[in-house]
């Protein structure tokens, strides 16, 4: 399975690097395949490579969608620590 994720281009670098931001996380990636993308944009971010952009509602619409899925695996997380959800074998 690939999971590809929506981040924020927060500074454009040399050599087709981009520094993007995702929930407090900077990282270097690859702007090769998006070299129109501009500090602000939203892009794809695959392997350490921005593969596409995407629209800025799109984006938060997908990051809300992840945080949603975080929040209900720390809720399973501490039902199984309580004893009150048995873990899937």
């Amino acid at each position: 399975m690939c999971l590809a994720i929506p981040a924020l281009l927060v500074e454009r670098l040399s050599d087709d690097q981009g520094l993007i931001d995702l929930g407090g996380i900077r990282k270097s990636v690859s702007l090769a395949l998006v070299p129109e993308a501009v500090v602000g944009d939203y892009v794809i971010v695959h392997v350490g490579h921005a593969i596409g952009l995407l629209d800025p509602e799109e984006a938060q619409q997908t990051l809300a969608i992840f945080a949603e899925l975080e929040r209900s695996a720390d809720n399973t997380d501490a039902a199984v620590a309580r004893g009150r959800l048995v873990p899937a074998p």
